[in-house]
């Protein structure tokens, strides 16, 4: 199970799940929603929080919510 939390630069996956049902809800009102994309943009310089771009909107969210969001991986990361 692969969450937003293990994504890697530029890599992209499509919101499958949450594995608690306990999400804020302006985060489904920006799109956090099953069947939706994410990328990894950016990872803060102490590892916390993330920037990812949810469907359009770019966010930054912390590493523990981020776990909670389960995803299929569609693109492998290109090195950077």
């Amino acid at each position: 199970m692969a969450t937003v939390a293990d994504l890697r630069y530029g890599q992209k996956g499509i919101i499958k799940d949450f594995t608690e049902h306990i999400l804020p809800i302006k985060l489904m009102e920006l799109g956090c929603l099953p069947g939706n994309s994410v990328e990894l943009l950016q990872i803060a310089p102490l590892n916390d929080p993330i920037y990812i771009n949810l469907s359009g909107s770019h966010l930054a969210i912390r590493r523990s919510l981020a776990a909670l969001i389960e995803l299929d991986i569609i693109e492998e990361t290109q090195a950077k």
